[in-house]
């Protein structure tokens, strides 16, 4: 089925748990290498507030504004959240390019989804002289961002699984900037030699992953799901 992809098991990101303290994660992590954080947050409450009745029931009427999902230019499409829900969050069908697909991540308003972010607890990390900035996002089996870059930040799994592929600042990928992650996945990653492969992990709801300043990655929802980061501007 279109969209359907199965779970990878390898994971090649280092995962902590909630031992880990402020000073290390700075020593380690911060400005070197991601990490998946477990157990640092407890999101039960923000998660009962994102169920597909909740989020209908709550944001259903607003418009919200849709990227396409391809790198470097992207087309904006702002239409009502409902309208999205029902008709666009589908599987992403494999042969369908980056130009054409929609994808709600980010460009949240606010004035509306504000009362909403005021339940998420944020990592209780940060980097010194950076302010954190939330983005929010429904996404589709299949459905990602490929391959790009931009300042450190956290990203959390609400609802479904999510899978990573990540990339240090001197190793550019090799990708087609205007192909879906599912098709590069299909395509550019099963020919890569062992030592091209990206670091790679699959979260799980709960689970944070934490990305260093220019780091490429490119995001895969194996489910349909529901995630939020927190951007260090």
């Amino acid at each position: 089925l279109a969209g359907t992809v199965p779970e990878e098991e390898r994971c090649t990101v280092e995962r902590v748990d909630a031992s880990l303290t402020y000073s290390l994660f700075l020593q380690r992590f911060a400005f070197s290498r991601p990490v998946i954080l477990g157990g640092v947050t407890d999101n039960s409450a923000f998660r009962a507030l994102c169920t597909r009745e909740k989020l209908l029931a709550a944001f259903g009427p607003f418009p919200v504004r849709l990227s396409t999902a391809n790198t470097y230019s992207y087309r904006k499409v702002d239409l009502p959240f409902q309208e999205y829900v029902e008709q666009l969050l589908k599987p992403q069908d494999p042969a369908r390019l980056g130009s054409d697909t929609l994808y709600f991540f980010g460009d949240n308003n606010f004035t509306e989804w504000g009362p909403l972010f005021q339940h998420y607890v944020p990592p209780p990390f940060r980097i010194p002289g950076t302010s954190p900035a939330y983005s929010f996002g429904v996404a589709g089996s299949g459905s990602g961002v490929p391959f790009h870059w931009h300042g450190p930040g956290f990203s959390e799994v609400i609802f479904g699984r999510k899978r990573w592929f990540l990339y240090p600042p001197d190793k550019t990928p090799h990708f087609h900037p205007n192909e879906t992650t599912l098709a590069w996945l299909q395509h550019t990653y099963p020919t890569l030699p062992p030592a091209q492969r990206p670091l790679e992990c699959t979260l799980r709801p709960g689970e944070v992953l934490y990305f260093p300043d220019r780091w490429w990655h490119a995001t895969l929802n194996l489910d349909t799901s529901v995630f939020i980061s927190t951007f260090l501007g």
